[in-house]
């Protein structure tokens, strides 16, 4: 076979790096796109950060661009005169600032702060640590032997986020006696270690390092003041029919217990009042911070749609580095600085085009929901991301790119795009509703429901299909669980 020489025509989809860097800005979120902003400014001498910001280029045309707003002026009116005063123009070097400026709160003599100062202070330094530390730090204010401390150690560190002891007395007592003599008097003791527990059992916060949900609410128990009002009564409820109160038997439960309808639904208050995750108080998370991306709001009657511009700085090209390209220069400096400037504009132009597809998008996720903004969940629209997608013209995954880890800030509150994405089920009228309005109808029905009599699934599809809304019981119960809702028999509660 000869080899020979072909022309063939044909189409492919390149993916240019420009185009790389589109779509990968696309998908990135608010504060990961800031991050790469700031990374390409450090990288890039061709950016820069514009220092005018919107509402600042918007009041260009004032003619008195220092002038006091009105507001400011009322505020300075409702000041008493002493504050209105002028600042000196010069001032001696060994002036006191008392001297010349009034004090917000002048100190008084053997002044000490508040209590309720100091407590805001131990619990914002307290919000810091996590419950091991806490738990450690009330460790070393107790006396104890170096041999219980090593114990009580070894119990903290098993003790989870919810405050619960997951090891078992026996793993703790063999790691403390391997390595140690063989003579039974250095070896240590079940006793010994049930101490040390009791001991951090009696730390803060209550019901700490308990084995199981009983005895944490009995340790609860105990700390109360003796004459606490129904203490006997809710001790032996939880010591001994707990099982029963988890059930919601409270028939048997008061037969069992002796206790009437009246004095069972005092200690069940009382139950209330306790913790039962007591770990939760103490644990740190650190927060998560969301800044919306689009910003949603009504005027005139009609839904308007932005983008927060406060979100992210604005970019543009340094003009004085611009300027020294020059395009006749082929050497290495100018070769530099035409490429950075390059990169500099392909930049600008897919932060614009991620802006302009993100607000097309937007707008028509508004418009298709306008209902849920006037109305609430219950008048959510069923969407998808074809739907979208054929409104807009892009494709379905430029849509899930936009719509992913992208925030809308509304009137009822801060949504995620994708939020506003749901299925649908058919109603008799041949009309379709969407699986968020029913989960809001199912959340109310539950709320508004007779605690002494819930309703079970099968009932709220009933009532679903009282109201047009075709829905299986077993998607009433996805649905339910999925919103953390318990069954039926768990709602239950005493009239």
């Amino acid at each position: 076979m000869k080899p020979s020489l072909q022309l063939k025509i044909s189409q492919q989809l390149t993916m240019t790096p420009q185009l790389q860097q589109a779509i990968r800005l696309l998908q990135l979120s608010t504060l990961d796109l800031q991050q790469e902003i700031q990374e390409a400014l450090e990288a890039n001498p061709m950016l820069e950060v514009s220092e005018d910001s919107p509402s600042e280029t918007d009041n260009n045309d004032s003619d008195t661009p220092a002038s006091e707003s009105a507001a400011d002026k009322d505020t300075e009116s409702d000041l008493p005169d002493e504050w209105n005063e002028q600042i000196p123009v010069e001032l001696s070097t060994d002036s006191d600032w008392e001297d010349t400026y009034q004090s917000a709160s002048p100190p008084s003599s053997g002044s000490a702060p508040s209590d309720g100062d100091m407590g805001d202070f131990e619990s914002a330094d307290r919000s810091s640590e996590s419950l091991l530390e806490y738990l450690t730090w009330q460790l070393n204010l107790t006396p104890m032997s170096d041999l219980d401390r090593a114990l009580a150690m070894a119990l903290i560190d098993g003790i989870d986020d919810d405050g619960y002891l997951r090891v078992s007395l026996d793993d703790v007592i063999t790691s403390a006696n391997e390595g140690r003599a063989i003579d039974a008097q250095e070896l240590v003791e079940m006793d010994e270690a049930e101490a040390v527990l009791r001991r951090i059992q009696q730390f803060d916060p209550p019901g700490i390092a308990a084995r199981d949900l009983r005895e944490c609410l009995l340790i609860q128990l105990d700390q109360l003041p003796a004459d606490s009002e129904w203490l006997q009564e809710t001790r032996l409820v939880v010591g001994q029919y707990l099982h029963l109160l988890g059930s919601h038997d409270y028939k048997q439960l008061m037969r069992r217990s002796k206790l009437k309808e009246e004095q069972l639904q005092a200690v069940i208050r009382v139950i209330h009042s306790l913790n039962p995750r007591p770990g939760s108080a103490v644990a740190f998370s650190e927060p998560e911070y969301v800044i919306p991306d689009v910003l949603v709001r009504k005027e005139r009657g009609a839904w308007r749609v932005s983008l927060n511009q406060e979100s992210m700085p604005r970019l543009r090209i340094n003009n004085d580095y611009a300027g020294l390209v020059k395009r006749a220069d082929n050497s290495s400096d100018n070769t530099y600085l035409r490429n950075h400037l390059q990169e500099a504009r392909w930049f600008l132009k897919s932060l614009q085009s991620r802006n302009e597809t993100l607000l097309k998008v937007a707008s028509k996720i508004v418009e298709y929901q306008q209902d849920f903004l006037e109305y609430g969940e219950e008048a959510m629209k069923p969407l998808v991301l074809h739907d979208i997608a054929q409104a807009v013209e892009m494709h379905e995954s430029t849509i899930s790119r936009v719509t992913t880890q992208k925030f809308m800030h509304t009137p009822r509150g801060i949504f995620e795009l994708k939020y506003f994405f749901s299925s649908h089920v058919s109603t008799a009228s041949g009309g379709e509703c969407s699986s968020t309005a029913i989960r809001a109808i199912i959340k109310k029905l539950v709320a508004a429901e007779n605690i002494a009599k819930p309703l079970s699934d099968s009932k709220i599809a009933n009532l679903l299909e009282e109201q047009g809304i075709q829905v299986a019981r077993r998607t009433i119960a996805k649905y339910r669980e999925a919103m953390n809702i318990p069954p039926s028999n768990e709602r239950k509660r005493l009239v």
